[in-house]
């Protein structure tokens, strides 16, 4: 079966590389009566891979701290607070730097919006530790600005274990691009029935080159690759679930493949194209997202 061909060239730039992690927080509750004992089901996650990775990358700073004070902040004080929320005023100490472009002291401060309770009062989060998603405020030492009102989650041993880990793997250099769109589309069929080669050329916000690669043949699974390079390869693999990889193109890919991508005007060019898109995508699997 012929091979299409090299995605065109383009100039090389410097990747991303962001600090980036994973947590899912659970917690349950567990009801003992007599007689035996009953199986207790975990809450729902408050937060998905998905998630973590957009608060990474928009966050110089990921710290675990405590809360040490909180302040209600008037609400005449706190444009843009939502209803039935209060504004926080939080005094933590840093328990752990996870990243920063800079040394961060052992006391900070930072705003907050949390929802009131069924009293109409904010909650009392001193002693309790959170991972702060943020980015230092110009002129204030010691003052954070959380990426958005969601970027306070609750920390745990394990999270913390986990995001250092995930973040070292993050700070290598070949992080994948972000992907933009689906520049290009074409399918060729191969000479057995049954048999053809997609493949889709897509941008990203670098300009460095990411291509798909699905491929069939008669009595065999489909079988897709993507390649960060700029050589299409056949022998490209599927991205792991929950990687980077995995991130870039399950968050990013459009639902529906965009009609100036495809460079064919033969029809069963464009329905092999279309069906194999959907295959990658379906392999993919949703990108969940909890937080609003």
């Amino acid at each position: 079966m012929p091979h299409i061909g090299h995605a065109p060239t383009r100039p090389s730039r410097n990747r991303l590389a962001l600090g980036f992690f994973i947590i899912a927080a659970f917690s349950a509750t567990c009801a003992q009566a007599q007689g035996p004992e009953v199986p207790v089901a975990a809450a729902r996650p408050l937060a998905t891979f998905a998630d973590f990775a957009d608060l990474a990358e928009r966050a110089s700073i990921i710290a675990v701290v405590e809360v040490r004070d909180q302040t209600v902040v008037k609400p005449e004080r706190a444009p843009g607070l939502a209803p039935g929320h209060a504004r926080l005023y939080i005094t933590a100490d840093t328990i752990a730097l996870l990243a920063s472009p800079t040394p961060l002291g052992e006391s900070l401060n930072y705003l907050v919006d949390m929802p009131l309770d069924a009293k109409g009062k904010p909650p009392k989060l001193k002693k309790q530790r959170f991972l702060l998603f943020a980015d230092p405020v110009a002129g204030r030492a010691g003052s954070l600005q959380l990426v958005d009102q969601g970027a306070q989650l609750p920390a745990t041993p394990e999270a913390e274990e986990l995001a250092r880990v995930v973040i070292a793997a993050f700070a290598a250099p070949d992080l994948p691009p972000e992907i933009t769109g689906v520049r290009d589309v074409m399918s060729v069929a191969g000479n057995l029935a049954g048999e053809s080669e997609t493949q889709l050329f897509l941008d990203t916000k670098t300009g460095d080159p990411v291509s798909l690669t699905v491929l069939r043949r008669p009595g065999m699974a489909p079988q897709w690759g993507v390649s960060w390079s700029e050589i299409v390869d056949q022998a490209a693999h599927a991205p792991q679930p929950q990687t980077v990889e995995w991130y870039r193109l399950a968050c990013s890919l459009p639902r529906q493949l965009p009609a100036k991508a495809y460079l064919q005007d033969e029809r069963q060019a464009r329905v092999q194209a279309e069906a194999d898109y959907h295959f990658i995508l379906e392999q993919l699997g949703p990108c969940e997202r909890l937080r609003t």
